[in-house]
C-alpha cells in the first residue's frame, strides 16, 4: 500500500520547529544585533560581487554569519525561516541586476522595512591595500564590532514635502544605528574599539535641495602610538612589543654593542632628537590613561595599610595611573562602497513602497493601492481561517476515528496552530498560486469527509 501523502504547503511547521523557535524566541530578546550578509543567486552575480559579499561579512564581524554559503536554489524565505530561531536581527542581500548593475537591500527582520540601495561603485579589500604603502595586516580586530560614526543623515533644510522627507532620514538613520549593538562611554574600555566605519551622506550646495540620497561607505583600522618618543626607544617598550602586528619585527639585537646609549645614539640614524624618528603621521593626538598594573596584597600587607593612613595615601598617589600622549591613527581595511538610496519599503523585502527616487505617485494613485493592499491583507487573513478552520476538522475526524476503534496515522503537523508569527509562510504563494491554495484547500475538505 501506498504511503499517504503529507501535505506541508498549507499546514505549519512542525513541532521540533516551534520549539526551535521558542528557543530563538530567548535569543531575539538579546540586545546584541546580528545580520547575515547574503549574496542573491549564488555564483550567478560574479566573482567580484561574490568577493564584496565577503569582504562585507568581514567587515560585519563578530555578530554575522561568516561562513554561510549560499545556493542557486536558495530563496528568500529559506533565509528568513532562520532569522527567528538564530536571531538574527538584519539582511544585507547583495544582488546583480540582469543590467548589470550591483544591488543591496538592507532589512529589519522579521516585519521590514527594507532599504533598496544601488552600489554605484565599490572597492574590495584587496584593491585598497594595494593603494596603501602601509597596509595594515589581520589580528584581532575582527573579535569586536566597530565603531560606527555617520555624518550629514540630518540635513537642515529638509522637510516633509522636499525630495528626500524629514521622515526618511529619520529612518535610514535609525536602521544604521541598530546595526551594531550601543556602546557606552562610561562602561566600553578604549581597548575594545579598534575599527571605525563611516558612513558620510552627500548633501548639494547650501541654498539647494538634495535630489537624491547617496551614502559613501568606509572601513578603517584604529591604530596608536606614543608621541615625542623614538622609534628605537618603541622598539624597546613591553607593551610595543605586544600589540606589534608585524611578528617577525622582533627586539634588536644589542649583544654587539658596549652601551645602549650606542644603540639611542647612533650618529648614522641622526641621533635620537632625529625628527625623522620622532614626526608621526597621524589624525589627531589624545590623552589616554595609562594601563598600570596593581599588586595583589596579602593579608599582613593589607593590615600594615589600615595601620597607617599615611602610607595608604601614598600608595595611593603612588598607584595612580599616570596620563600619556598617544598618536591616532585611521589606516583604511576596505572595502568602499557608494550606495545610492532607490526605494523604501515597508515589509521584509516586499510591501507597500513608502518612498521611491525616481517615480512619484499622485495622491489618487496613492489612494488607490492602498486600497488594494487592504484588499490583500483581507483575502490573506480569510484564507489563514480557512487553514485553521480545515485542521479543526482533520483533528476532529481524527479523535471521531480514534473514538470508533479506527487506526489513524498521527501526523505532528497537525498538532500545531498556525501564529502570526508565520505569515511567511503563505505570503510567497499569495500573488502566484492562489489559485493552487485554495484547490489544496478542497483536497482537504474532501479528505476530511472521506476519513
Amino acid at each position: 500500500m501506498a504511503k499517504a501523502r503529507t501535505k506541508k504547503r498549507t499546514h505549519v511547521r512542525a513541532q521540533n520547529a516551534t520549539a526551535a523557535a521558542a528557543k530563538g524566541g530567548a535569543a531575539s530578546m538579546s540586545k546584541t544585533p546580528k545580520s547575515m550578509v547574503i549574496r542573491v543567486g549564488a555564483s550567478q552575480v560574479g566573482s567580484s560581487v561574490s568577493q564584496l559579499v565577503k569582504d562585507v561579512r568581514t567587515m560585519m564581524e563578530p555578530d554575522t554569519a561568516v561562513r554561510l554559503k549560499e545556493r542557486k536554489s536558495n530563496r528568500l524565505r529559506d533565509y528568513t525561516t532562520m532569522t527567528g530561531p538564530l536571531g538574527v536581527t538584519h539582511l544585507m542581500l547583495f544582488s546583480k541586476s540582469a543590467t548589470g548593475n550591483t544591488n543591496m537591500r538592507l532589512a529589519l527582520t522579521p516585519r521590514g522595512p527594507t532599504l533598496h540601495f544601488q552600489v554605484e561603485n565599490y572597492s574590495l579589500c584587496r584593491d585598497v591595500e594595494k593603494a596603501l604603502k602601509r597596509p595594515r595586516g589581520g589580528g584581532q580586530d575582527h573579535k569586536t564590532p566597530p565603531l560606527l560614526v555617520m555624518n550629514n543623515f540630518n540635513s537642515p533644510n529638509a522637510t516633509e514635502d522636499s525630495k528626500v522627507p524629514k521622515r526618511l532620514e529619520s529612518l535610514s538613520t535609525t536602521i544604521f544605528q541598530s546595526l551594531f549593538p550601543p556602546i557606552n562611554p562610561q562602561a566600553t574600555p578604549l581597548s575594545s574599539i579598534r575599527r571605525v566605519m563611516l558612513l558620510n551622506r552627500e548633501l548639494a550646495p547650501e541654498g539647494e535641495e538634495t535630489d537624491h540620497y547617496v551614502l559613501n561607505l568606509r572601513h578603517y583600522a584604529i591604530t596608536t602610538k606614543k608621541t615625542g618618543v623614538s622609534k628605537r626607544i618603541r622598539r624597546l617598550d613591553p607593551k610595543e612589543i605586544r600589540n606589534r602586528e608585524k611578528k617577525g619585527a622582533a627586539v634588536p639585537n644589542l649583544g654587539k654593542l658596549e652601551d645602549a646609549a650606542d644603540y639611542l645614539l647612533d650618529p648614522s640614524a641622526a641621533g635620537y632628537t632625529s625628527a625623522s624618528e620622532t614626526e608621526l603621521d597621524t589624525d589627531a593626538e589624545v590623552e589616554v590613561a595609562e594601563s598600570t598594573t596593581k599588586k595583589v596584597l596579602s593579608k599582613r600587607e593589607l593590615q600594615r595599610m589600615k595601620a597607617g593612613e599615611k602610607e595608604k595615601a601614598q600608595k595611593k598617589l603612588s598607584n595612580a595611573p599616570g596620563v600619556e600622549k598617544r598618536a591616532v591613527k585611521l589606516v583604511e581595511l576596505g572595502p568602499r562602497m557608494k550606495l545610492r538610496l532607490l526605494k523604501v519599503e515597508e515589509g521584509l523585502c516586499e510591501g507597500r513602497v513608502m518612498w521611491h527616487d525616481f517615480i512619484k505617485k499622485s495622491e489618487d494613485e496613492v489612494t488607490k493601492l492602498d486600497k488594494n493592499w487592504d484588499q490583500k491583507k483581507k483575502e490573506k487573513e480569510a484564507r489563514k481561517k480557512q487553514q485553521k478552520e480545515n485542521i479543526e476538522k482533520k483533528k476532529q475526524a481524527k479523535a471521531q476515528a480514534k473514538a470508533e476503534g479506527k487506526e489513524v496515522e498521527d501526523d505532528d503537523e497537525d498538532d500545531v496552530d498556525m501564529d502570526d508569527d508565520d505569515e511567511w509562510l503563505s505570503d510567497d504563494f499569495e500573488d502566484d498560486n492562489a489559485e493552487e491554495q485554495e484547490n489544496d484547500d478542497d483536497e482537504d475538505e474532501d479528505e476530511s469527509m472521506e476519513e
